[in-house]
């Protein structure tokens, strides 16, 4: 679950530069923003325009929020041209996933509630995570997970020493973790701090891991896991993804290869491992960059 940066000053409400590497050289596409994403943070409703509007020069048809798909032309990062302020994300992920978050989603996207009770168990590749993980710490880590929601998906639930949770959503958290803030977690030391499927939602990923990384000791470990959107995969990270990319919903970045890792190296951070695992429940279908890292 996504937790927002912290305050960084005034920011552009439409995105100048790239998110990963700064670079100015964006290439820019028409998409829609999701109504439900719209609604949440805007308030905005999508709109019927009819003929008795007396429009003379707008078409009939459902009007939505319009937005710009970017995508950095030196590393190919894609994403979304609208930056979200922290209120506008608390909006957004208030109580994420309760019953009136899902009944608004299902009322725009149909089918929704019966996604949303999968989405609340545990993911079903956390062993993949923890195979990934167990050669890089200790058996008994203590664990801060960033955005980790309730805590079900955090892992080494059998083996851990302690669990840390730092999340906007409010709900209750799974027994014996203890919640924190984002001033109250660096109280504590780590073995390992989790910022898991994260990064995509926040609009300045740049400011969150410089968060990160004043959690981490030299020997703390830094796991991130963000999706390998099936558009970057389909079109291997190039240009063509920009002009397939016509919407946009709770994910607002899309990392390249290279975007994720230019991200990385620019917090001072260096890669002890990287993997892209399949986690899809049908085989081929998702892809996640599992990776960890540690202080240069």
């Amino acid at each position: 679950m996504p937790h927002p940066e912290a305050p960084k000053g005034a920011r552009p409400f439409i995105a100048q530069d790239c998110l990963c590497c700064g670079s100015p050289r964006l290439a820019a596409s028409p998409a829609v923003l999701m109504p439900f994403v719209a609604h949440r943070v805007f308030g905005w409703r999508p709109v019927e325009i009819t003929e008795d509007w007396g429009l003379r020069t707008l078409r009939t048809g459902m009007a939505y929020s319009i937005c710009n798909s970017l995508r950095c032309e030196d590393c190919g990062h894609l994403f979304l041209d609208i930056r979200f302020t922290e209120d506008q994300a608390k909006s957004l992920y208030k109580n994420y996933f309760d019953e009136d978050y899902a009944q608004l989603r299902d009322s725009y996207e149909p089918g929704y509630l019966a996604r949303n009770e999968k989405l609340l168990a545990p993911v079903h590749y956390l062993d993949k995570i923890e195979t990934f993980l167990a050669p890089l710490i200790d058996q008994r880590p203590t664990i801060l997970d960033w955005g980790g929601g309730r805590g079900q998906n955090t892992p080494f639930s059998s083996t851990r020493a302690r669990l840390f949770l730092l999340d906007i959503s409010g709900a209750p958290p799974v027994e014996g973790a203890v919640i924190v803030d984002p001033v109250s977690a660096l109280a504590a030391q780590y073995d390992l701090v989790i910022c898991s499927n994260v990064l995509e939602h926040v609009s300045y990923p740049q400011d969150l891991m410089s968060d990160l990384r004043k959690t981490l000791q030299p020997q703390t470990v830094l796991y991130l896991e963000v999706p390998y959107e099936p558009v970057q995969r389909r079109c291997a990270d190039g240009p063509e993804a920009l002009l397939q990319k016509r919407h946009w919903h709770e994910h607002v970045s899309f990392f390249s290869h290279r975007s994720l890792k230019t991200l990385i190296e620019t917090a001072g951070l260096d890669i002890l491992k990287w993997e892209l695992v399949d986690v899809g429940e049908t085989p081929g279908e998702f892809y996640n960059f599992f990776v960890a890292c540690r202080l240069t």
